[in-house]
């Protein structure tokens, strides 16, 4: 992975790199690649709110993801110069992310993850990452224990979308210690 810290050879600045990915900040415009991902009710299945039916709920979610607080901690991902998805933390210390469905499989949400966990250890101070996960999602539980992440909990009907409940599986990753590597990070990138 190599981080691009300012924009030359016309890489975006702060944008992270692994052999087949791109990732790098919101920008106004993404909302027209974002839009089949987030209307589609296959990839929108375990998000935390229903398919957009309007672009502008759209423009108005990469607005949030342009104006974060935290810059430098949630990616656009992008594969040959098309946007495929997105992943990071969007509220420390909590991860997710989300493809198009056909792009699901592959292993570029391990890719990316791998990437931006690496980058969230080297430039925040959080002790430990989560996740929340609806036991459903079993591709996302996949990702998250080849990244290393470990089950902490689980309740029921945490969360209630067009009045049908969902269930949590909580999950952490702890900070590496200093000068122990993190086999979970350095590992095979092949699909999830």
């Amino acid at each position: 992975m190599s981080i691009s810290k300012t924009a030359e050879n016309g890489a975006p600045a702060g944008a992270l790199f692994t052999s087949r990915l791109v990732l790098r900040p919101a920008r106004p415009g993404d909302e027209a690649g974002f839009w089949p991902i987030l209307s589609d009710p296959v990839a929108m299945r375990y998000w935390s709110t229903p398919p957009h039916d309007d672009i502008t709920l759209t423009r108005d979610w990469v607005q949030r993801m342009i104006d974060s607080p935290h810059p430098g901690t949630d990616f656009v991902i992008e594969r040959s110069g098309q946007l495929i998805g997105k992943a990071g933390m969007y509220r420390a210390p909590e991860v997710g992310f989300i493809l198009h469905p056909a792009n699901a499989g592959q292993g570029y949400a391990t890719e990316a993850m791998q990437a931006i966990i690496a980058h969230l250890w080297a430039t925040t101070d959080v002790p430990a990452l989560t996740a929340d996960v609806d036991p459903g999602n079993t591709g996302s539980l996949r990702v998250l224990a080849k990244l290393g992440f470990a089950e902490t909990g689980r309740a029921e009907r945490t969360f209630c979308l067009g009045g049908v409940w969902a269930d949590s599986i909580y999950l952490s990753l702890s900070r590496p210690q200093a000068g122990r590597k993190s086999d979970h990070l350095s590992g095979d990138s092949g699909p999830a």
